[in-house]
C-alpha cells in the first residue's frame, strides 16, 4: 500500500487514445511536480507484447504496473499508456509504461496506436528505454527497426530537436559479449537514421544531437531471477542524479518547467493523433518471431528439465562419462527435432533463425559440460602419466626412455577419449585442451627432470662436502709449508671421482654435451666453493688457532708432553720455535692458493714480523712491506687476510700470549729459587767463626744433640707436610695466609699420630732392655717421623723431595 501510494499510477492514455487530462493534473498534484520547476525528468518504456516491459519497471523504479500473469497464458497486459512516479530517486522521475506492439488485440493491420504511443513517448521523455530480445539483434523487423524509422522520420517533421537518451535494454542476455552485441546494434540505428529523410534544416544533423544511445544488458528473468535483479539493482543507480551535467537526462534543452508539463503532453499527443497518414511495416514477421520464440523458449525450458540431461550433467561433474558424446548429441538432436514439428507452418526465415538461437542456446547450456569433461580427460590423464613416469624411474628405467615411451602412450589414450566426447550438432574446436594437454606434459616432465636433477646435484654436492670439509679443515690447523699442495691433491682427488660418478649418472637424461658439461663444471665449482668456504671460515678465527697451535707448541715438548720449567729450558727459544709455527698458520691462511701459483706471503711475514732486522737490511724491499692492502702476484679475489690485517693480527696475537711467557718465566724463577736452599758462602763462614763457642758446648753436652735432632725430625715433618715451597710459590702474602689455616691443624695431627704410636703394646726382650735411652729415643722418633712422612706426604711435595 505504501509503495501504491507513493508511486500514484495513473491511466494517462486508455485504448482508445484517449487522453485522461483530468488524472494527469490529479497526479501531477499528488506527486507535487509543479514544485520540481526543472528538477525532473521523464522516463518511457516501449517494447513487444509480453516481453516484460512492466516486469522491468517494477523491478528497476519500484513501481507497482500490472504484470502479465505467466501461468494464464500470453495475452494483452498492458492497454494505452500508464504513468507513474518513481520512489525513492532524486530529482523526481516519472515513468511512462506503453502498451506493447504487435498485440494480437489489436489485430494485424491496427497498428496506429503503436506509432502514435510510441511517437509520443519519444517526444515527451527524456529517457526511452526499449526493451528487446537479445536473440533478435541483427534482425530487421523483431528489433522495432521499422518502428524507430517511421518514430525518427515524423518526430523530426512534428517537433524541434530535443535530445533523447535511448536506453535499448537487451533482455536474456546469451552468453555473447556485451561488446560484440552493442556496435551491431548502434550499426542499425545509425543507419536507421541515415535513412530517414530530413528537413532541410537538418539534412546533415547527427543522430548525436537528438539522441543519446545507450545499450545495456540484463539476464533471463525467469531463468536467473537473481542475476537480472542484481543487474537491474546495478541499472537503477543510473538514474541517480540523472538531470546532472552527463546524466541520462544530463542534455536540459527545451525542457518543459513541471507546471506547463500536462499542458504540454496533451499538446503533443493531440498533434501525434491529427497525423493519420503514419504507417508501420506489418507485424506478420513480429507475430512468427514472437510465436517461433515461444515454442523455442518450450524445447528449451523442456530440455533444461529433461532427466537424461541431468542425470548426464551431474556425473560429468565428478568424473570421466564413458559415450559422453553420443548421449548428449542424441538428447539435442530429439529437443530440435521436436521444434521443428511445431514450429512447420510458421515462415521459413524466422523458423530458421529461431531454430539456430535454440541450438546455439542448447550448445551454450551443455558446453560447460563438454568443457568439463575434456578438463576430466585432460587431469585424469595427466595424473595417469605423472603415476607411471614415477614408477618407471623408481623402477630403475633411463628418464629419457621411460618420457618418451610414457608420453606416447598417453598421449595416444588422450586422443581417444576426446573424440568419444565429441557432439555432433557442434563444432567446437578442442585445439586449446589439446595444446593445454601437450603443455601439461612438457612442464611435468620439466619439473621432474629439473627435480631429478637437483636431487642428483644435491647428492653428490653432500658427498663432495663430506670428502673435503673435514680433511680441508685438520690440513689448515697443520698449517704446515706443503698444506696447500695436500689440499690441492685432495681436491683433485675427490672431485674427479664424483664428476665420475656424476657423468655416468647424467647420461640416463640424454642431454646435449654442452649441458652436460655446463653441470659438471657447476659441480667442479661447487667443490672449489667448499675448499674456499671452509679457508674463508677458518681465516676469520685465524687469531684464535694461532693462539692455540702457540700454547701447544710452547706449553708441551716434542713428546707431547706438558713442560716443566726446571730453569733448564731456553725459553727464547720454545718462544720463537711457537712464534714461528703460528706465523706459518698465519701465512698458509692469508690467501686461498687452490691454483699452483708461487707467492712470497710467508717470507714476506716472516721478514716482517719475526727477523724485522734481515728486512731493514735489505734495501730492495720497502721499509714495511706490510703497509700494503694487497699481497704481490696474489688476486684480491683470493686474498682472505691482507698484509696489513696481517700486521695487526700479529701486534695482538704477541699482546694475548706475553702472559703465558711471562707466566713461564715466572716458574722457572721460582723454581730455581726453590731448589737453592743454602745460604752464601760468607754466610757460612760467618756461622763458623761465631758459632764456634755454641759448637763446643754441643760437644760437651751431647743431650742438646738429642734434642736439636727431634726438633729437626718434627720440623722437617711440618714443612713436608705443610709443603711450604709450594705455598710460597705464589708470593710471601699468600703463603703466609695459607700456612696461617694449615699450622694448628697439622701440629693436632701430628701429636695425635705420635700419641697413637706410644699407645701400642710392647714386649721388651733382655737385648731390647739392654738399649740405652738415647737409643730408644732416636729410633722412636726416627720411625714416627718417616710414618708421618709416608702418610702425610702429598703427591707435590714427594716429587719435590724426588727433586732435591
Amino acid at each position: 500500500m505504501d509503495r501504491e501510494a507513493e508511486c500514484c499510477s495513473t491511466h494517462l492514455i486508455d485504448g482508445d487514445g484517449t487522453f485522461n487530462a483530468a488524472g494527469l493534473d490529479n497526479f501531477i498534484k499528488q506527486v507535487k511536480l509543479a514544485e520540481c520547476g526543472l528538477s525532473y525528468a521523464v522516463v518511457a518504456i516501449m517494447g513487444p507484447q509480453s516481453s516484460g516491459k512492466s516486469t522491468l519497471l517494477n523491478n528497476l523504479f519500484y513501481t507497482n504496473f500490472r504484470e502479465m500473469d505467466a501461468y494464464r497464458g500470453r495475452s494483452q497486459t498492458t492497454k494505452g499508456i500508464w504513468i507513474a512516479r518513481c520512489p525513492a530517486i532524486e530529482p523526481c522521475t516519472i515513468v511512462m509504461d506503453l502498451e506493447g506492439t504487435d498485440g494480437r488485440e489489436r489485430g494485424e493491420d491496427d497498428t496506429a496506436f503503436e506509432k502514435q504511443s510510441a511517437l509520443f513517448a519519444l517526444a515527451v521523455s527524456d529517457i526511452v528505454l526499449i526493451n528487446m530480445w537479445c536473440h533478435d539483434i541483427g534482425r530487421e523487423q523483431a528489433a522495432n527497426k521499422p518502428l524507430l524509422k517511421t518514430v525518427f522520420q515524423v518526430m523530426l517533421r512534428l517537433f524541434s530537436p530535443r535530445k533523447t537518451t535511448l536506453m535499448f535494454v537487451i533482455r536474456d542476455k546469451t552468453r555473447t559479449p556485451l561488446e560484440n552485441l552493442e556496435p551491431v546494434l548502434r550499426e542499425d540505428i545509425q543507419k536507421i537514421w541515415d535513412s530517414v529523410p530530413k528537413p532541410e534544416a537538418h539534412k546533415h544533423t547527427p543522430l548525436s544531437e537528438f539522441f543519446n544511445v545507450q545499450v545495456v544488458a540484463l539476464s533471463s528473468y525467469e531463468e536467473k531471477e537473481e542475476q537480472f535483479k542484481e543487474q537491474v539493482a546495478d541499472l537503477r543507480q543510473k538514474f541517480f542524479h540523472s538531470i546532472a551535467p552527463g546524466g541520462l537526462a544530463g542534455d536540459r534543452r527545451g525542457v518543459v518547467p513541471a507546471s506547463g508539463f500536462s499542458f504540454s503532453a496533451q499538446q503533443i499527443w493531440k498533434v501525434i493523433k491529427e497525423n493519420k497518414d503514419l504507417d508501420l511495416p506489418a507485424h506478420k514477421v513480429m507475430v512468427a518471431t514472437v510465436r517461433c520464440e515461444e515454442i523455442a523458449n518450450e524445447k528449451y525450458a523442456s530440455f533444461v528439465t529433461n532427466e537424461n540431461w541431468l542425470e548426464l550433467e551431474e556425473a560429468v561433474q565428478s568424473s570421466y562419462v564413458s559415450g559422453f558424446g553420443k548421449k548428449l548429441s542424441s538428447l539435442l538432436n530429439k529437443s530440435l527435432s521436436s521444434y521443428d514439428e511445431e514450429a512447420t507452418y510458421f515462415e521459413d526465415s524466422v523458423r530458421s533463425a529461431k531454430r539456430k538461437q535454440l541450438e546455439e542456446k542448447l550448445l551454450q547450456l551443455v558446453q560447460p559440460a563438454y568443457q568439463l569433461m575434456l578438463e576430466h580427460i585432460r587431469s585424469g590423464t595427466l595424473e595417469n602419466f605423472k603415476k607411471a613416469l614415477i614408477d618407471a624411474l623408481n623402477g630403475g628405467q633411463g628418464f629419457a626412455v621411460a618420457v618418451r615411451d610414457n608420453t606416447a602412450k598417453f598421449s595416444r589414450l588422450f586422443e581417444e577419449q576426446c573424440e568419444d566426447a565429441i557432439i555432433k550438432q557442434a563444432k567446437w574446436d578442442s585445439s586449446k585442451i589439446r595444446d593445454k594437454f601437450s603443455r601439461d606434459l612438457d612442464s611435468h616432465i620439466l619439473e621432474v627432470r629439473t627435480a631429478k636433477l637437483s636431487e642428483l646435484n644435491a647428492l653428490y654436492e653432500t658427498k663432495l662436502k663430506e670428502g673435503l670439509y673435514g680433511p680441508v679443515e685438520a690440513l689448515l690447523e697443520g698449517g704446515s709449508d706443503d698444506t696447500w699442495a695436500a689440499i690441492r691433491k685432495l681436491l683433485h682427488q675427490v672431485t674427479e671421482k664424483a664428476v665420475s660418478e656424476f657423468s655416468f649418472a647424467l647420461s640416463g637424461f640424454e642431454m646435449d654435451e654442452e649441458e652436460k658439461e655446463d653441470m659438471i663444471l657447476k659441480l667442479k665449482n661447487y667443490a672449489r666453493g667448499v675448499v674456499e668456504g671452509k679457508t674463508k671460515e677458518e681465516s676469520a678465527k685465524v687469531l684464535y688457532r694461532m693462539k692455540e697451535r702457540f700454547t701447544s707448541i710452547f706449553n708441551h715438548d716434542n713428546d707431547s708432553m706438558p713442560r716443566v720449567w726446571t730453569g733448564k729450558e731456553d725459553i727464547r727459544a720454545i718462544t720463537k720455535m711457537a712464534r714461528s709455527s703460528s706465523l706459518k698458520l698465519l701465512s698458509v691462511l692469508a690467501a686461498i692458493r687452490l691454483d699452483e701459483e708461487n707467492d712470497t706471503i710467508g717470507d714476506t711475514l716472516v721478514l716482517a714480523l719475526v727477523d724485522p732486522k734481515k728486512a731493514t737490511n735489505n734495501k730492495t724491499t720497502l721499509s714495511d712491506p706490510l703497509a700494503s692492502s694487497t699481497w704481490e702476484e696474489v688476486p684480491a679475489t683470493k686474498t682472505l687476510i691482507t698484509p696489513v690485517q696481517c700486521k695487526s693480527l700479529w701486534s695482538q696475537f704477541q699482546k694475548e700470549t706475553e702472559y703465558t711467557i711471562t707466566q713461564a718465566i715466572a716458574s722457572q724463577e721460582a723454581n730455581k729459587r726453590n731448589n737453592n736452599w743454602l745460604p752464601p758462602p760468607w754466610a757460612i763462614a760467618a756461622m763458623v767463626v761465631l758459632g764456634f763457642n755454641e759448637f763446643m758446648t754441643l760437644l760437651r753436652n751431647p743431650l742438646w744433640l738429642l734434642v736439636i735432632f727431634v726438633s729437626y725430625l718434627l720440623a722437617k715433618a711440618l714443612w713436608v707436610q705443610l709443603d711450604i715451597s709450594g705455598e710460597f710459590r705464589n708470593g710471601a702474602l699468600p703463603g703466609i695466609l695459607s700456612l696461617s689455616t694449615k699450622f694448628i691443624p697439622t701440629v693436632t695431627n701430628l701429636l695425635r699420630k705420635l700419641a697413637e704410636q706410644g699407645e701400642r703394646p710392647v714386649n721388651p726382650t733382655p737385648q731390647s732392655i739392654q738399649g740405652s735411652t738415647s737409643g730408644f729415643s732416636s729410633t722412636a722418633s726416627s720411625e714416627v717421623t718417616n710414618e708421618i712422612e709416608m702418610e702425610y706426604s702429598s703427591p707435590t711435595s714427594r716429587s719435590h723431595n724426588k727433586d732435591l
